[in-house]
This record gives C-alpha cells, structure tokens and sequence, in this order.
C-alpha cells in the first residue's frame, strides 16, 4: 500500500493529475480499500473540482460496499467545503460534525435530494446551509429583482431567526445576501430586501405567500429548497400552503425534507416532491436515553406552582425552559415566577414577535433565568447551556416530550428533564413511557402526598446537578444540477 501510496504522491506532486486520477480508478479492481482512503484524504483538497468530484464518487462506491472500510469524518475541512465556508465554521469554533452533518453534507454536495429524519439539536442546519452556500458560490450566479436562489421554509418564527442567524455566521466571508421573512411584524421592510432579490431566502409559510400573492416574491429561480421541521408544518395546518410554494418553484431544483417524525401526511408531501432521495435516519432515542436524566413528580394540579418555585430555589437550575400546554397557563406561570422573584418570561404564540424576540434574547443573554413556553413557540428554540427542561404540564402527544427534553442535552452535553404529573396526566405518561422504551424515576416530595395514586415506585430525590457541559452543534465543489425536466413529480 505504501508504494502505492507513493507513486499517487509523486504524480500528483509532478502535476500529473490526470495520471494518478486513472491509477486511482484503476485501484479501485483490487482489495485496497485502506490504500483508497489515505489517497482520497490526501489528494482531497489538491485536485480541481472534477476530479475532486470523481475521486469522491469513487471513495462512496468503495466504502460502501465494504463494512471493514467505514469512512469516520474528524473535521469539517475533510467533507469537502471550501475554505471561506471553514474559516467562518473556525470563527464559530466549529471544528468537528455532528452524525447528521458528516452524513449530509457529501451528499448534497454532490446535487441529492434528501430525507432527513432529524430532531432540533441535531446540527441539521448547519447540515443543509453550508452546502447550499458552497453551490451558491461556486455557480457565481446573481439573484434576480424580487426572486431567490435558495429557500429554506421554516414553521415559526423563532425558527426561522434562528437559521437566519446561523446563515448570517456560515456567509461572512462569502458576500452572498440573504434575508428573513415572517409574519407578526410590518413587511415593508422585507418588500424592500427582496426588491433586488436575494441569494438565499428565509420564510415561515403565512408570510411568504402574502407576499407572492401581492407580486414583491418570485420563486421561479429557486435551486435548493429546504423544508425544515415538516411535521411541524403538518401539526400547524401549514401543508397546503407549503405544496403551494413549491409548485412555484422551478422543477430542476435540489429538495431537501427534515422532519423529526414521519406521520402518513407529511410521507406524501416527501414522495411527491423529492426526486431519488438520500435518506438520512438520525434517531432521538438516545437523546432521550442516554444523555438526558429524567424524573417525574407526582403532584396535585394545584400545587405545581408551588413545586415549581422551590425547585427554582436551587441555584443549579440556572438557565430553565418550563413547558405548559396552553399560552394561558404560561402567562400564569411566567407571571407567578415573577412575582416570586425569578426572571421568567413567557413565549408563545400570542405575544407579538418583538416580545417574543426580547423574551428569546433576554434568556440567551442570561438576564431572563427561566423560559416558559408551549410547543409550537419552543420550536426554533436553540441556546446552549440550558441546565432543565420542565415539564409544567405533560404533552398529549408523547413525541412532544422528546422534543420538549430535547431542548438540553445540545450536540452531545448532558441535560436534566423534571416533569409534574397530575393525576389526570398519568395516561400522558404512560404513554412518553411506552415511546421512550423505559420508565422515568419517580422523585419521593412532601407534595406528592397529596397526589392520588400512591402506589406508583419512589426513588430519591436527585442530587444537586450543578452546570452540565453544554457544546453548540457544529456546523462544494458540487456539479451543476442535472435538468430532470420531466423526471421529477410535481407537489399535488
């Protein structure tokens, strides 16, 4: 292998690549899977783009076939981004992919569509975004008046910020621009920003629409749509609106579908606009299992609040969500934290999106301790360092509870999740217990002598937590898409 090795070397160094391109393909007939991988990471960045995308091609077709040979990626800088997309990964401390991106991103690279089954936390938008950058900046292509190169389709709006943000770092050495459009705030702005179009456009559904149907959006030149949390989208009525804009897009487009569960609706909706799809499964079970710690509390309706404010007394539960079930009782619980004197402050979907900003911003920053929030407002919700979530109230949805818990435990750090259970809840329960595959340890409290149901196993209270480590997700040479006119079925 070394000699081998070393002849790749030398034709290379002698500016021969053409040569060492055929020896390489001519490898690939024998049993040199080893000498296959050290060529490819050692030429990777040292040959131009075809043949860089020859050498990948060859590489996938070689470990594919072979479970001895698994390719493990260590950096960014060896899946194939370039260099001004690396150093602003370098600017972010970013230095290392998560399972998803390291998965990803070679095949979008190289033009797939695919299907992401991913939940939040799982680094899908760092996943998504810095391939489409890398093709956006290799086809050096300028966005027409009023349309958009890429769009990715969030379904709230904290979400959507949230990627635009992440966009905003990931293109800070790329001049491409990019813009946010949501509903809740006043869209001249966004009519002006898109007057001269932009390269990658950021939209919740509702907004978007408004503004095609008054003429200041057209899609028509969208190469790379992104459909971000499309479960979501379906829980939130957002499906029809959503087939809607892609039928404005133009059919020889790259499509990509993220959705952390696959109801029957949304598994349509991927059929018919995905054209030959990678697909990606990266599971949150052991999200929940293994770096999570979870306990129940089985306490009266009543005396939740209360519960709530005396574990609050503890100082290591420092950086809090709490979950409750309606934007009512989320009102209600920011406001008796506050009175209690905890900075608390509730988001949810009838504040206005400067109060839900100030809200998000003011958690981030450290000057709000606690977030109280329901499950639609939560999504989107990306900070590191959050010690608990709370489960005020349980979900009537168990894969609600993964999402809620999943919002600790980011990108590999550890994480605590406390839920209250009333005894009107214990069918709730059983059912996270039954999604999660385990029980979740009772925690033995004065309060829960007032609960029904004493028969349920006792454990101890848990140990002071302190803080958690807590590590943010990390975060083409691409050829030119392929036409597929015809080949690709159109949204119904």
């Amino acid at each position: 292998m070394t000699s081998r090795l070393g002849r790749s070397i030398n034709l290379f160094n002698a500016q021969d690549r053409a040569t060492a391109l055929r020896f390489l393909k001519k490898e690939q007939s024998n049993e040199s899977g080893p000498f296959l991988f050290f060529s490819y990471r050692f030429f990777q960045l040292r040959v131009d783009d075809g043949d860089a995308a020859d050498l990948r091609s060859l590489q996938r077709r070689r470990f594919d076939a072979k479970d001895t040979y698994v390719l493990t990626t260590t950096s960014f800088s060896e899946l194939g981004l370039i260099e001004p997309i690396i150093r602003a990964l370098t600017a972010q401390n970013y230095t290392t992919p998560t399972p998803i991106q390291e998965k990803a991103i070679p095949q979008l690279l190289d033009n797939s569509d695919l299907l992401g089954i991913a939940q939040t936390g799982s680094g899908k938008t760092a996943a998504f975004v810095l391939p489409i950058l890398q093709h956006l900046t290799n086809d050096g292509q300028k966005p027409s008046p009023k349309g958009a190169q890429a769009l990715i389709l969030a379904p709230t709006r904290e979400l959507a910020l949230q990627i635009g943000d992440s966009v905003k770092a990931y293109t800070q050495f790329l001049g491409l621009r990019h813009t946010v459009i949501l509903g809740g705030v006043n869209q001249n702005p966004q009519v002006k920003a898109m007057a001269r179009g932009v390269d990658i456009l950021i939209a919740t559904p509702g907004r978007l629409l408004d503004l095609m149907n008054q003429g200041h959006v057209h899609l028509g030149d969208v190469e790379h749509l992104v459909l971000d949390e499309a479960d979501r989208m379906l829980d939130m009525g957002f499906i029809k609106d959503v087939r809607k804009i892609v039928r404005a897009t133009s059919d020889d487009r790259q499509t990509l579908l993220f959705s952390a569960t696959m109801p029957q609706e949304v598994a349509r909706l991927a059929s018919d606009i995905l054209y030959e799809p990678v697909r990606i499964d990266i599971a949150p079970k052991a999200v929940t299992a293994d770096r999570i710690e979870q306990h129940v509390y089985h306490v009266p309706a009543s005396k939740k609040g209360t519960l709530l404010t005396e574990l609050l007394a503890d100082n290591a539960l420092y950086r809090v969500i709490v979950f409750t079930r309606t934007k009512h009782r989320a009102n209600r619980v920011a406001k008796q934290l506050g009175q209690a004197g905890i900075e608390a402050a509730a988001i949810h979907g009838n504040k206005s999106q400067a109060a839900r900003q100030r809200a998000l911003d003011g958690f981030k920053s450290n000057q709000v301790r606690v977030l109280v929030a329901t499950d639609i407002a939560a999504r989107g919700i990306d900070v590191d360092g959050v010690t608990h979530v709370i489960n005020f109230e349980l979900p009537n949805e168990p894969e609600s509870y993964v999402h809620r818990i999943g919002r600790t435990a980011r990108a590999g750090a550890e994480g605590i999740a406390l839920s209250f259970c009333d005894p009107a809840e214990r069918d709730y329960l059983r059912g996270i217990e039954r999604l999660i595959k385990r029980s979740i340890d009772v925690v033995e409290h004065e309060l829960s002598a007032s609960a029904a149901n004493q028969d349920e196993p006792k454990s101890h209270r848990p140990r002071p937590h302190g803080k958690p480590q807590s590590k943010r997700p990390n975060g083409g040479n691409g050829k030119r898409r392929r036409n597929r006119s015809g080949n690709r079925p159109k949204a119904a």
